[in-house]
């Protein structure tokens, strides 16, 4: 009889083994793997193991997803996964939109934006829409104006007034925290602001508004986008305890979009 319970018991482990969806989703360290973590258990409850691999770069969580090495990410908003699909051939698709990060401009240089100097250095991502996004807060601030002036990928190149005589330098998202003491003003994405100890609502120069336009976003394939697993992991992630979690732990750095 023990044997059978045994045997029973080893039985039911497997069945439920099984029973069990990994859902693989690439994630940068903070907010978006933080807040995945906080959903973890809500998707195990519903049978979904949720891995998240964590990457500090806006390139491999696309490649790695179209290549099927991972089902889905949450690291990037729609104006940059749009421009990702243009460049690449990818047909990589948002699920919904989760969060707003305002972009920012940081100094240890100057208290103010009024205190830049003529011909101040400033660095800004070097990907297109990140760039662009900088580019277009320093204009919404009547440092520069760009030749289009509702461009969103604009560059340096698309300046076409720089009273200020403003040195500009394209670098990659995530290195722009470390060179803050080499430049007199970096314009930082909120994630790579808070790990790097920085408190946007408190150290930023300037800050998005609320209503940025750059929602962070799920993303998966066309061919999973609608998988239980997928859209379970939506509806988690525009939860009300996420909401409340958010608005808890990052205190207006991170917003809800949701």
């Amino acid at each position: 009889m023990k044997k059978t319970l045994v045997a029973l018991a080893s039985v039911l482990a497997f069945a439920t083994a099984q029973a069990d969806e990994t859902l693989k989703v690439a994630a940068t360290p903070v907010p978006h793997a933080e807040i995945l973590k906080f959903v973890k258990p809500k998707l195990a409850e519903q049978g979904i193991n949720l891995e998240v691999s964590v990457f500090t770069d806006y390139v491999q969580p696309n490649i790695q997803v179209d290549q099927k090495q991972l089902d889905a990410n949450y690291f990037q908003h729609l104006p940059y996964l749009e421009e990702f699909n243009d460049g690449r051939g990818t047909e990589l698709e948002s699920v919904i939109g989760v969060h707003i990060e305002p972009f920012g401009a940081y100094s240890r240089k100057i208290g103010s934006l009024d205190e830049l100097s003529d011909g101040a250095t400033v660095a800004i991502p070097n990907d297109p829409t990140n760039g662009g996004r900088a580019l277009l807060l320093l204009q919404q601030q009547g440092l520069i104006t760009l030749s289009d002036e509702a461009k969103i990928t604009a560059t340096p190149q698309d300046i076409a007034k720089n009273p200020k005589n403003l040195e500009f330098y394209e670098l990659e998202a995530a290195t722009l925290p470390r060179v803050l003491d080499q430049v007199e003003m970096a314009m930082i994405n909120t994630n790579y602001a808070l790990e790097a100890g920085l408190k946007p609502t408190e150290d930023a120069l300037v800050l998005e508004g609320k209503d940025s336009p750059y929602v962070n976003i799920l993303v998966a394939r066309p061919d999973n986008r609608d998988s239980e697993a997928v859209q379970a992991l939506a509806e988690a992630l525009t939860s009300p305890a996420v909401r409340g979690f958010i608005e808890k732990e990052y205190e207006g750095a991170v917003v809800p979009a949701f």
